[in-house]
């Protein structure tokens, strides 16, 4: 479908038309939500997918409707919003970005009418492969991380929402345990802490959490003291997810699947671990084949935590959250109904779950019980190429 102002205001007006004239085909209490637009980032190496996709969220009954490709873009995997939600921004993950063995980030301007993105800038991330992008608290910088250069790196947002030459950059060193994925760090995320004074980022090859001063009237980067906070060796940290409270935070380990619970300190940006669970049940306390997880999510409420299994288990499992004490508690795994579940989202309203299947080529919409965290899939299946981000947008 052709992404077009008429295509959005159709959808619109459909969304509107079911609210005010219920019939027997709608019979599910509606409550008067409103709709969002969803990005969808993708890989288009070797698929069918042109770069990023739009669609329009209705949160009311939880269904997407496609709207097509928004920016035509090379790779454009994940993805982050402007706070103003004037803007996207994506990392391009590729090895050479002109004459540079580099990826690059791209930004654009969303158009909230229709969804469509114009591209502002497209710069050099000074690394290969960038995988994570992100805002500081201020939407003044954008912060990535190179998985194959195993750097990150920040970059200055201007007034028009392009993006200048990097304010920071930091180059990983080291390595850990596991020869074939471990022989040299691998930056996979990058944030910042809730009040934005400093910037942490998941190293899978060094199995390290690295912390730094975020300077956040230059965007530049100093190391903290402590530096780092260390995960089992061959673990390998993936993602990394701060509870809304902001005492506690959690990291998902790709290598291990399991999911490490830390009291966070925000004085002084320090990370102590307090438990380290499975992500997989005790049905599965015999397995023994590959091990690949990939998403991690707190829930708005704080009270149930969500992780993603890929290698062919291909499930999301949930987690309770102790209030006190913010230990984890594995509740039950989910299968996603695809293959390689390699990102989810929760919609703002925190009533739904999107699992981004990769390789099935599709999105799987999930209510979340509010009482107990279960998932229970609603029936909503959407196609979309390769996805392996989604984030939402408020529609106009």
């Amino acid at each position: 479908m052709k992404l077009t102002r008429r295509n959005l205001a159709i959808l619109l007006l459909s969304a509107a038309a079911r609210l005010l004239f219920p019939t027997a085909a709608f019979t599910q209490k509606r409550t008067p939500n409103k709709p969002y637009i969803v990005y969808v980032g993708t890989y288009t190496n070797k698929t069918a997918s042109k770069g990023i996709y739009a669609y329009l969220f209705d949160p009311g009954i939880g269904k997407l409707s496609p709207l097509g490709v928004a920016a035509e873009s090379e790779d454009p995997s994940f993805l982050a919003v402007h706070p103003s939600g004037k803007y996207l921004y994506a990392v391009n993950e590729i090895d050479h970005f002109g004459a540079q063995k580099s990826g690059a980030v791209s930004s654009f301007a969303i158009d909230p009418k229709t969804g469509t993105l114009t591209l502002l800038s497209q710069v050099s991330t000074q690394g290969a492969g960038p995988c994570y992008i992100s805002l500081d608290k201020t939407g003044k910088f954008v912060l990535v991380a190179n998985y194959d250069g195993g750097s990150i790196a920040v970059f200055p947002i201007r007034e028009d929402g392009s993006l200048a030459p990097a304010s920071a950059f930091v180059q990983h060193s080291g390595s850990s345990i596991n020869k074939e994925r471990q022989e040299g760090p691998h930056a996979h995320w990058i944030d910042t802490s809730p009040d934005n004074r400093f910037a942490l980022a998941a190293d899978l090859g060094l199995d390290e959490i690295l912390v730094y001063r975020f300077n956040a009237a230059q965007g530049t980067l100093a190391p903290n003291t402590p530096p780092c906070a260390r995960l089992n060796p061959g673990a390998g940290p993936r993602h990394f997810a701060f509870h809304p409270n902001g005492k506690f935070a959690y990291v998902l380990t790709e290598m291990g699947s399991s999911v490490t619970a830390f009291a966070y300190k925000a004085s002084n940006g320090s990370l102590s671990p307090l438990q380290t669970v499975s992500t997989l049940s005790i049905l599965r306390k015999d397995y023994s084949g590959p091990k690949e997880a990939a998403e991690i999510a707190v829930h708005p409420s704080g009270k149930f935590l969500y992780a993603s299994n890929r290698a062919g288990i291909d499930t999301i499992s949930a987690f309770s959250i102790d209030p006190v004490k913010g230990t984890l508690h594995l509740k039950d795994e989910y299968p996603t109904m695809g293959k390689t579940p390699r990102n989810f989202s929760i919609d703002p309203t925190g009533k739904f779950l999107l699992a981004a299947n990769q390789e099935s080529n599709n999105i799987v919409i999930f209510r979340i019980d509010s009482t107990t965290g279960a998932l229970s899939p609603t029936g909503e299946v959407t196609e979309a190429p390769a996805p392996v981000c989604i984030t939402f947008v408020a529609a106009k």
